[in-house]
């Protein structure tokens, strides 16, 4: 097969490699975990598409061996999902370098006007035409096409070296890898290395971090050759231009960007950390004698940098002192010096002093932070955990500097004052992210063999602090600064030999909050008795042996997959119900059994009997449903339950019939009396579950200020809220009120100032400010609240919220069983919820009432429930006179106006991603819309680097999209399209609203949701 002018030239640059390296032949494959033979290492079929990453489709063979192998003689070959026939082969012309790869293109769908950028140079070019979603792929050690029976393949078949059968393919190594979304959802095939099972559903997984790497060890297109340019304008190195010798800190340059970027150059420095394995493909390298003792006032350079080399990165181990050669680029952030070859590296013999690690506390600005990057650090001073939700999946524990956790700005300040702004800075100076070297995703198939990081070797506690032993790197990735351990690390990595330890701070039972009785609320995160496997229509997501084990969607169920899965929720829930030691709990997502024709109550009494089963004894009731309920209702309620020799009901149950509370779960009150008590010790208790932060529109969209999406709905929940307390309050004849449960506001927001004028005290940040009940996007604050009226205030006690469940992992939860080598779960009350439970202790004082010493009280006439009146809603005003932005018209989005913004090509529902508006608009506020049917996603400022952050509505439809960006007057800026996902995502728990579209929805809240992390993916970089 004839080469292109571009593999010619590409020889050329490969050439070195290729001299040195005797060519051997490769007989079929058999099951090759040891990395002995050719392999197929990635396939993007998708290519050309529209969102695509590149325009033309790609297969990378890879060579794990220590000699280069010729494919003259060899062939690749396809046939589809379905056939049954002689596969289509094409010839295949060239030689895979020792430890190197080879590049294979072909055709992307689309033709002339495919989408997507160029490949690196491609080493051959096959004529094949494979489907992007379902067929079968081989690569054959000859021409001739092969004919396969349909089936697994049976290991040593002639002219099989390799084959991968994927989408829903008939033919195919052990198991199918199977293929997420159709051409429109842009992701490729790759392999854990060249590790081959002979066992296509585990040895691939599916990936959007493409790395298209050909023989030469390029990672992306050529260009043509240019004019000289001057250092920093980020261009391609001029070919043939000789490389300048500089030392590291010239490369890095004293800003962000380097002002060698586009450039090549040849640097000395000694290896410090290398990550062959893992996914960084590369080390780093720091100056001799650099580090120690640094005066960052002076220090305006970095002494280190890290070389992106997949070719060397097996050649080097730490303290080589070596000098490479190659092309200077800032990816995404981080500095990085391309290093394509064998021949680019040179290793040195000489005596050189050791970097040191530089003994400094975490920097607070970002100026400093630079010039400490990929530098050995041993850091100084207080760490603390702030989030470990990533933990499970990326191996990777967000800290924040000093002894105190990063905070939600609303938790302290109004949205917008200074203190909200003064605590948004605050968390920025503090946060530094602990990784595990290592971009793997423990959550794919591929890699849930492999222990989790750092959660293996113990728990990983929000509010636990962090003490390093061991130096590590200050590395940039993920638009984020990092702690890089010097190697990869694993579960399987003995403790004493991980960078720093954790210390333990769980509570095993709450503290003393005195009274002669206790007032709880508890989540109890989508207690469904009803699972799954009773229901049809059901869909899973499963643990790594493929078993269900909560509901995702299709059915209205959204707790536990089967019984055993809901009887693993059940002992942590009840566990740590009965370890509050409370008399009266509120309890929130709880099934509503009516949607499943039963009896409205059957769930609460299902969790009533297992707390009495663990006591031993008839300790709890329920308040039963009263006789008049709302005619619609969600698929989770609220319930209270209560201590049978401790208190009892005032009458019946009421729940608040009103219209503020249709996209919620409507209050339920009902007022208890001490056994033994009169009816002046009567208490009210209304336990409430306001609409979540996940969704809205209009006035009920995300205002940008803190507060998310449904502010609007809320107020008026608390407005009513405050009507029906005092409606309560007249029926049942007491003024002493507790309104408790999940507010879904933090405590500085509209919400809670609703409740604050009408006279309640929140009981936690006015009793226990320093404790805080949920954990999102690494910033603690409290959804969760008890609220008393003046006179069950001065009956208060104590107040503490028991941090079991939103600073544990979400890898310990019932519904992360059995996903990862390592099995988390343990059956405490540890994670039993995403939410902490708040426990109030207080004191009646009434004259001869003793709670519990008289078992027969006095009989109380039951109060007859009254119709409570509908407030009428107030309109919100625009914030701040602005009048809301109207959506542009859907004719503007032609393909003339298409570009002047971009966007990731896809996202996931719920995910946040960065816009790039331009900075020509920095400082100007702009509105994001997403189409068909406009929803404004998001109104910000234009950052400095021309780009805003939004959030796609966790309810948006799964598809291909058009995300469009308006002016403050409503002129249309530009749009570009997006393909919306929902594949991979794990059941998020926690979630508000109907169905599965709600599950998804309450992602920007829940527990399930959190930060998502974009995996590395290499890709050319537009010069800046």
């Amino acid at each position: 097969m004839a080469n292109t002018l571009g593999r010619t030239l590409l020889c050329a640059t490969a050439a070195a490699t290729l001299l040195a390296a005797p060519l051997v032949t490769v007989t079929a494959a058999t099951a090759n975990p040891e990395g002995t033979d050719l392999v197929i290492e990635e396939a993007y079929l998708k290519a050309g598409s529209k969102g695509a990453f590149y325009n033309e489709k790609f297969v990378e063979i890879g060579n794990p061996t220590d000699a280069a192998v010729s494919l003259d003689g060899w062939s690749l070959q396809y046939r589809s999902a379905t056939g049954t026939g002689t596969f289509s082969a094409s010839a295949l012309q060239g030689t895979v370098p020792a430890k190197g790869t080879f590049l294979v293109s072909m055709a992307g769908n689309g033709g002339a006007t495919a989408a997507g950028e160029d490949l690196p140079a491609a080493d051959d070019t096959a004529t094949l035409n494979p489907s992007g979603t379902t067929g079968t792929l081989v690569l054959s050690d000859a021409t001739a096409p092969l004919a396969l029976a349909a089936g697994p393949v049976t290991t040593g078949t002639d002219g099989v070296v390799d084959l991968l059968g994927y989408g829903a393919s008939n033919t195919f190594e052990s198991a199918v890898r199977t293929v997420t979304g159709d051409n429109s959802v842009p992701n490729g095939l790759v392999r854990q290395g060249t590790t081959d099972t002979d066992v296509n559903g585990a040895d691939f997984s599916v990936t959007t971090t493409l790395t298209p790497r050909n023989a030469a060890g390029e990672t992306t297109a050529p260009t043509e050759p240019t004019e000289p340019t001057d250092p920093g304008d980020g261009g391609t190195p001029t070919p043939g231009t000789p490389a300048e010798t500089v030392t590291i800190a010239q490369l890095q340059g004293t800003t962000d960007t380097s002002p060698y970027a586009g450039k090549s150059v040849t640097t000395d420095g000694v290896v410090t950390a290398v990550y062959g394995t893992g996914g960084f493909n590369g080390y780093t390298i720091q100056t001799p004698g650099t580090g120690g003792a640094i005066d960052l006032g002076a220090h305006t350079a970095s002494d280190a940098v890290f070389v992106f080399s997949s070719a060397t990165a097996g050649l080097v181990h730490e303290g080589d002192h070596v000098r490479v050669t190659g092309a200077v680029s800032e990816y995404f952030g981080l500095t990085e010096l391309t290093v394509s070859g064998a021949s680019s590296l040179q290793q040195l013999d000489d005596t050189v002093a050791a970097p040191q690690p530089a003994a400094v506390a975490f920097p607070s600005s970002d100026a400093q932070r630079e010039s400490l990057e990929s530098m050995l650090v041993a850091p100084q001073g207080a760490y603390t955990v702030a989030d470990n939700y990533t933990t499970n999946q990326y191996g990777e524990v967000v800290l924040a500097s000093g002894t105190k956790r990063l905070v939600q700005p609303t938790e302290v300040g109004r949205p917008g004052s200074a203190e909200a702004k003064a605590v948004e800075a605050d968390n920025a100076a503090r946060k530094v992210t602990l990784d595990d070297g290592a971009s793997t995703n423990f959550l794919t198939q591929a890699n849930q063999g492999i222990p989790v990081s750092w959660l293996t070797q113990g728990p990983v506690t929000v509010g636990a602090a962090a003490t390093f032993t061991e130096p590590v790197v200050l590395d940039y990735r993920n638009n984020g600064w990092k702690f890089q351990p010097t190697a990869p690390i694993t579960g399987a990595t003995p403790a004493a030999d991980l960078p720093a330890s954790f210390s333990k701070v769980r509570q095993p039972a709450p503290q003393d909050v005195g009274g002669d009785l206790k007032l709880a609320g508890f989540n109890v995160l989508n207690y469904f008795p009803t699972t799954g496997d009773e229901l049809t229509g059901c869909k899973y997501y499963t643990d790594r042996a493929g078993d269900p084990v909560t509901v995702n969607s299709g059915c209205d169920a959204r707790g536990a997959a089967e019984q055993e899965d809901f009887l693993r929720q059940q002992v942590k829930i009840v566990k740590a119900i009965n370890g509050l030691d409370a008399d009266v709990v509120s309890l929130e997502e709880i099934e509503n059994s009516v949607r499943f024709g039963q009896d409205r109550d059957a769930a609460v009494a299902t969790l009533v009997d297992a707390l009495n089963a663990a006591t031993g004894q008839d300790t709890w009731a329920y308040a039963k449903s009263p006789a008049v309920v709302p005619a619609s209702e969600d698929v989770i309620r609220l319930a209270l339950i209560y201590k049978k020799d401790r208190v009892e009901p005032v009458g019946e149950s009421t729940i608040l019939l009103d219209d503020a509370f249709t996209n919620a779960r409507q209050p339920v009150a009902d007022a208890f009396r001490p056994v033994g008590g009169t009816a002046d010790d009567d208490f009210l208790v209304i336990a409430n579950h306001f609409k979540s932060k996940g969704s809205g529109t209009g006035e009920n969209a995300d205002q940008g200020d803190g507060q998310g999406a449904s502010n609007a709905d809320r107020v008026e929940q608390a407005k009513a809220l405050v009507t029906f307390s005092t409606d309560m309050q007249e029926q049942y004849g007491t003024d002493k009120v507790f309104m408790l449960g999940d507010f879904n506001a933090y405590s500085k927001e509209d919400p809670v100032v609703v409740l604050d004028e009408a006279g309640y005290t929140d009981l936690g940040p006015a009793l226990d400010s320093t404790e805080y009940s949920y954990v999102f996007s690494g910033l603690s604050g409290s959804l969760d609240h008890v609220f008393a009226s003046k006179a069950a205030l001065e009956t208060v006690t104590g107040v503490d919220i028991w941090n079991i469940n939103s600073v544990e992992s979400v890898g310990l939860e019932y519904s992360r069983y059995n996903y990862n080598a390592t099995n988390l779960y343990t059956d405490d009350v540890y994670r039993a919820s995403d939410h902490d439970p708040i426990l109030v202790g207080f004191d009646l004082d009434a004259a001869g009432t003793d709670p519990g010493t008289d078992p027969t009280p006095v009989p109380t006439p039951t109060p007859t429930p009254v119709p409570t009146p509908t407030p009428t809603p107030t309109p919100v005003p625009p914030v701040d006179g602005i009048t809301p932005p109207v959506a542009p018209s859907e004719s503007l989005l032609t393909e003339a106006n298409r570009g002047g913004v971009s966007a990731p090509a896809s996202a996931r529902a719920g995910e946040t991603i960065t816009v790039t508006v331009g900075s020509a608009s920095a400082g100007d506020v702009v509105n994001v819309w997403l189409f068909s049917e406009p929803t404004l996603i998001g109104t910000a400022v234009v950052a400095s680097d021309g780009t805003v952050r939004v959030t796609i509505p966790a309810d948006t439809a799964a598809g291909a999209h058009r995300l469009a960006v308006t002016a403050a007057d409503g002129s249309l800026i530009g749009w570009t399209p997006i393909t919306i996902t929902t594949d991979g995502q794990l059941a998020f728990t926690g979630a508000a609203g109907l169905g599965a579209g709600a599950l998804v929805a309450f992602l920007l809240l829940a527990a399930g949701a959190g930060v998502l992390i974009v995996r590395r993916r290499r890709r050319t970089v537009a010069a800046e």
